[in-house]
């Protein structure tokens, strides 16, 4: 058995959304999301934290409405809260949860900045800035710290006030 090896079952619910995603970063976004959210409906606002907060998150990347992105991004963080240690079969470690948590603000700091709220995009890009010390020095780890360093630029760029002249923090024009 799988679990007498140390490894656990793959779990199903997250492969198909994972087989999902490969659709939508193919490219058929509009099918994506009708799956997703065939998913979601199948698993229903109370199933398990982990498969909500992994579907919302993705569900999040299949909206055309920025206010619509951003409640599912919502909609993951708080599944990610519930997940904490809460599976039996575990997969929802600490540590695999603590994983969720940079990308899961970074999506949200994505979202305030797109929807012109500065102050609570760099909220949540320090909760992804600190959460991301607990990622791994791999290619996942890598890709989220320099998505992060991303947006913190972007948010510093739009910080500046027009002709990138210097002006004293705290002062505006």
């Amino acid at each position: 058995m799988a679990e007498q090896q140390g490894r656990a079952a793959p779990d199903a619910v997250l492969t198909r959304i994972g087989q999902v995603v490969m659709l939508h970063h193919a490219g058929d976004r509009e099918e994506a999301r009708h799956r997703l959210l065939g998913l979601w409906t199948e698993i229903g606002e109370h199933g398990d934290p982990l498969h909500r907060c992994t579907l919302a998150h993705y569900l999040a990347d299949t909206q055309d409405d920025p206010e619509d992105e951003l409640a599912w991004d919502l909609r993951a963080l708080t599944a990610a809260e519930e997940a904490r240690g809460d599976r039996p079969d575990g997969f929802g470690d600490a540590r695999e949860v603590r994983a969720l948590y940079p990308a899961l603000h970074l999506s949200l700091a994505t979202d305030y900045a797109g929807l012109g709220r500065p102050d609570a995009a760099r909220a949540h890009l320090s909760r992804a800035r600190g959460a991301a010390r607990a990622l791994a020095d791999d290619t996942y780890g890598e890709g989220v710290r320099a998505a992060i360093r991303r947006l913190e630029i972007r948010l510093e760029e739009s910080d500046r006030p027009p002709g990138g002249g210097w002006r004293p923090p705290g002062q505006r024009q």
